[in-house]
């Protein structure tokens, strides 16, 4: 197999859409993933293993292709891999690509990455782009805040716990705002910027910014739902969510997550570099949002 592109999780979720739209553009795909379960009966996807305790094989499946679209990363600690061990595999992917002659590197990353954040998982995200940089390879960086679309999370649970809870609590004043993009426009940079030479990094992110008070009131509206909204301190969020998480078998949200949102960290003040507006795409879903909840860690783990 010869002029190729490789999406690391292409059976997942952003790794998914960004598939999806380069086959639509007539490349050929082979993906790196944990998940060769989830291969298409169609067989239009080539399947290696993403297996970081083989180097040589990852070189060796990255050998060939064009342009590596890395979206490898883990939204929380489990299982004994942490944001630390999530950097080192990522540094370890990234060396891979440089061996094998990869052209051009796009890389998924996260609003506001800083080498001070408090929070490990924006520190983590800025080690990456770090070494990204250092490589010596092409390369353009993404930088979404909250993806929706497809077979999302967060805005699916939120409409789930709306439909099924007498109350659902925001925490703090709610005021902080969020930037989201659909998943599908997140992919369409995503293609675009490999095709470019030019080093770049962009923030996706769609044309609305809601705060996370006003999101949690479209969607109640949406799905008709009549939980009532309160506000609380938000030192209560992770604690609530660690009792439903147990009750769902699933991480809801971490205390790391709530307070990078609480601190503006999903929100970026520039340009929408996506088109879909979250409220239309609300809108547009309300009679099917949060029917079934989406578990993260059976997506990922089970």
């Amino acid at each position: 197999m010869t002029d190729f592109d490789v999406v690391t999780g292409a059976f997942s979720y952003s790794g998914a859409a960004i598939a999806a739209e380069l086959r639509a553009a007539g490349r050929p795909v082979r993906t790196l993933t944990g998940h060769p379960g989830r291969a298409p009966a169609d067989g239009g996807i080539e399947v290696r293993p993403l297996d970081f305790t083989d180097p040589a094989g990852l070189t060796a499946s990255l050998r060939g292709a064009g342009t590596l679209y890395n979206t490898y990363w883990v939204r929380f600690a489990h299982g004994g891999v942490d944001h630390p061990v999530a950097v080192a595999r990522s540094r370890m992917l990234l060396q891979a690509a440089a061996e094998a002659g990869v052209r051009r590197i796009v890389h998924v990353s996260i609003t506001n990455p800083s080498a001070d954040s408090p929070y490990p998982y924006f520190r983590g995200k800025a080690a990456v782009e770090q070494a990204l940089r250092d490589l010596g390879v092409s390369y353009a960086v993404l930088r979404p805040a909250v993806l929706f679309g497809g077979h999302g999370v967060l805005i699916n649970n939120i409409a789930w716990l709306l439909r099924r809870l007498p109350v659902f609590a925001v925490g703090g004043t709610g005021e902080y705002r969020i930037r989201p993009i659909h998943v599908a426009d997140l992919a369409r940079l995503a293609v675009r910027a490999g095709g470019s030479a030019a080093t770049e990094t962009i923030d996706a992110v769609g044309p609305e910014r809601p705060t996370f008070l006003d999101l949690v009131r479209t969607v109640r509206a949406a799905v008709g739902s009549h939980s009532r909204i309160v506000r609380v301190p938000g030192t209560l969020i992770p604690p609530a969510a660690r009792v439903l998480g147990v009750a769902l078998r699933d991480t809801l949200l971490t205390m790391d997550e709530y307070r990078g949102m609480a601190d503006g960290l999903a929100d970026t003040e520039g340009p929408a570099t996506g088109d879909t507006a979250l409220s239309q795409w609300i809108s547009e879903h309300e009679s099917t949002l949060g029917r079934v909840y989406a578990n993260e860690l059976t997506r990922h783990f089970r």
